[in-house]
């Protein structure tokens, strides 16, 4: 086989003069051909071509359709995306509708005609190129506008400005927002726009660690400082110098070690435990926490002077449930994401999962979005996951509480705008299919977008 060019073509034929008659007919492309499914599953491999004509009719069972059914299955495991073309009989319609539900693109019955054949393969690629130039649109998205942020509300892409503006600055960033909401994605995001990116990202987590060792965790000890310290080590904010310094449950800090934080906050020095050395230490501090720190200082178990210090810019980041069609281009990113790990090739998701997707309230946010979807990937047994591999059926409420608007302006700005996010995300950002979905015209759809301030 020869090494193809951008535009390549598989034909998968064991009738030498049909692979000649193709070859002639198909001049234009560069042609990889193959007789039987194990050349045709090894050219699949080491060429990656779009588009691949199978005649399901393949040796050793020429006379029935059994080895292009594995030839087909294989082609869709290994390279999911590539569109396979059928070639049958005229006695043979029943084999090519089951080859369209195990995932073929398209069929067509012999006896060939190329201009035909050569419109359907044109169709084919146009699709498989505006298929991958929406891929690695998605791709884009999951890194803009902030790296490891995926984001398309008007919710989360004020947070993301909000980021972009601080980053470049030294100033101490207070997160707040539930648990699973991705407050340290966006702390670690601030440090990668910030100019300390070249240097250590630390993060410590308050709750995760037992009060007697929670000190030494974070400002290091002294050789001989407790039973066990055999060495002088380094703590975590230490360890942080230069670059950015995460502590995560902030609002969980005992009450003796807030002192500690603050005085290292005032005067950006440590002492180790055990030690008696001033240690300066240049270090961007980003504190987050699912508490409310007003009612912690209210009840006395944080200290008010703290709380000052480390909100210097304080960012809400909002729950799963109130941003707008991110809920869906969340899960689709996730679904690519445990495809590649579990070497899987599910092609997305069943209406109703869509449905489930959007109307469930995610009380875990996006980490419960991303094990729910992970557990879809491992569970489905077909080529879409539908509601039950979520684990969704039962968990949706048919009438959820919902806040009222004051003005019917209000709702019917809400509903069309929540219309709009969710018509796009479902069909991928194109705007003709949204416009349809939605029952208005595209320069319609194009006004409403204007008017709300969303982009695609």
């Amino acid at each position: 086989m020869a090494k193809p060019a951008l535009k390549s073509l598989l034909i998968v034929e064991d009738d030498p003069g049909l692979q000649s008659q193709l070859r002639w007919a198909f001049e234009g492309y560069n042609i990889l051909v193959a007789s039987d499914r194990e050349t045709a599953i090894s050219g699949l491999k080491n060429y990656k071509p779009p588009v691949v004509t199978l005649d399901l009719g393949l040796p050793p069972d020429a006379t029935n359709a059994s080895e292009g059914f594995k030839a087909l299955e294989q082609i869709l495991k290994i390279a999911p995306h590539t569109k396979v073309v059928v070639v049958t009989g005229n006695d043979e319609i029943e084999n090519a509708v089951k080859a369209i539900a195990m995932g073929a693109y398209d069929f067509y019955q012999k006896p060939i005609e190329p201009e035909v054949l050569g419109l359907i393969i044109s169709r084919a690629y146009r699709l498989y190129e505006l298929e991958e130039e929406n891929r690695n649109l998605v791709d884009n998205t999951a890194s803009s506008p902030l790296e490891g942020v995926v984001a398309a509300s008007p919710q989360m892409l004020k947070i993301c400005r909000t980021i972009e503006k601080i980053a470049p600055t030294n100033v101490t960033t207070l997160l707040l927002g539930e648990s699973g909401t991705g407050k340290e994605v966006i702390a670690k995001a601030l440090h990668t726009m910030s100019p300390r990116a070249k240097f250590p990202f630390v993060a410590i987590n308050s709750a995760a660690i037992p009060e007697n060792l929670l000190e030494s965790e974070l400002f290091g000890y002294e050789k001989g400082a407790f039973t066990g310290a055999t060495k002088q080590t380094k703590g975590k904010i230490e360890y942080a110098n230069g670059g950015t310094f995460f502590l995560d449950e902030v609002g969980d800090l005992p009450l003796a070690l807030q002192a500690k934080i603050l005085r290292f906050l005032q005067e950006r020095v440590i002492e180790r435990v055990g030690g008696r050395k001033e240690i300066p230490v240049d270090v961007r501090v980003v504190c987050a926490t699912h508490q409310v720190l007003q009612d912690l200082i209210k009840n006395s178990n944080f200290r008010e002077d703290l709380y000052y210090r480390i909100s210097e810019i304080t960012v809400n980041i909002p729950p799963l449930r109130d941003r707008e069609g991110d809920s869906l281009l969340l899960a689709r990113n996730f679904l690519n994401r445990f495809n590649r790990q579990h070497n899987k090739s599910i092609k997305g998701f069943a209406v109703d999962a869509v449905n489930a997707i959007e109307l469930y309230e995610w009380p875990g946010n996006v980490r419960e979005l991303e094990n729910k979807v992970k557990r879809a990937v491992i569970m489905a047994d077909g080529n879409q996951i539908v509601a039950d591999d979520l684990d969704l059926v039962d968990s949706i409420d048919e009438n959820p509480s919902k806040e009222i608007a004051i003005t019917l302006r209000k709702v019917r700005e809400t509903a069309e705008r929540r219309a709009i996010h969710r018509a796009l995300s479902m069909c991928k950002d194109n705007i003709s299919q949204a416009a349809e979905l939605l029952g208005v015209s595209r320069p319609t759809l194009y006004d409403l977008m204007a008017r709300y301030g969303m982009k695609r």
